[in-house]
């Protein structure tokens, strides 16, 4: 490697000010190999790593690694990439693109007095009915019986799919113990990124939720901001809730918010993702 390029560990979508999923971040500006990202990202010891390029025009393009390769989309990078653009920069807060997963989208930074708040735009939600047909392997995988199942499953993808379990209870959702190994290969046979596992009150706006997706080398993750669009789509179109708050990260001890809203479009249905950001390392 020639020189190594600007990183920086902030902890995306803190909750209060605190915990939020540590996510490394690179200002690479097309010096790397992808070899080279891939190393960083084995070496940097968080679950995701944001390779920021800011020659390209007017739109940083920014690409996703974890431990196992390339991801087209990350949502709590992008949140930790446009926090650190913002910081860089030394404004005080930033309306602009992004491009990452062949989409140039909005987003939105401004500094507050508990870190940086980014919003941006995820795009168009594709929902798919019937997973339960195929969901049988995947509820034992995660240590679930039908019973713990408080509705039907949905699969959900604003690019790469992942499957939608909502569980009956804050409880059961916090005790759940997943086969980790059995789980990567039901998700790698299905397609599927992973698995959103959530408790939703049916009259509240905030609710809890874990994401597990060891297929893309990740157990599990403290805050999956793109589930969480993929979450409130869902909502938007099976309920009319167009607003969501989701809680992640508490089985360790690294609390996490996503926010997220969803409108419905002439394209179908569109998410947008917020969420704060602490730029002090872990």
């Amino acid at each position: 490697m020639a020189r190594i390029p600007p990183v920086a560990v902030v902890n995306a979508c803190t909750r209060y000010g605190e915990g939020g999923s540590p996510t490394t971040v690179v200002i690479d500006d097309a010096m790397l190999i992808d070899d080279e990202r891939h190393a960083i990202a084995l070496r940097a010891g968080t679950s995701h790593t944001a390779f920021i390029d800011t020659t390209t025009a007017d739109a940083p393009r920014v690409r996703f690694f974890t431990s196992t390769g390339e991801l087209p989309n990350c949502g709590h990078g992008t949140i930790a990439a446009q926090a650190v653009l913002l910081a860089r920069s030394g404004a005080k807060e930033h309306h602009g693109r992004q491009r990452s997963g062949g989409r140039t989208f909005a987003t939105t930074a401004v500094r507050r007095h508990d870190g940086i708040e980014v919003w941006f735009d995820q795009g168009v939600i594709a929902l798919s009915d019937h997973a339960d047909a195929t969901g049988g392997g995947i509820i034992a995988a995660l240590g679930l019986q039908r019973a713990d199942i408080a509705a039907d499953l949905r699969v959900a993808s604003p690019g790469m799919p992942r499957l939608l379990v909502p569980v009956r209870d804050r409880r059961t959702l916090l005790s759940m113990q997943p086969d980790f190994d059995r789980l990567a290969t039901e998700c790698r046979l299905l397609g599927y990124l992973g698995c959103f596992t959530y408790a939703l009150p049916p009259t509240a706006r905030t609710g809890a939720a874990r994401m597990f997706a060891p297929a893309i080398g990740v157990d599990e993750d403290i805050a999956n901001a793109n589930s969480v669009g993929c979450l409130v789509a869902h909502l938007l179109d099976t309920s009319g809730n167009s607003a969501i708050e989701i809680h992640q990260g508490d089985t360790h001890q690294s609390p996490s918010s996503v926010f997220a809203s969803a409108t419905h479009t002439a394209d179908g249905i569109v998410a947008r993702i917020g969420g704060l950001v602490d730029l002090g390392a872990p």
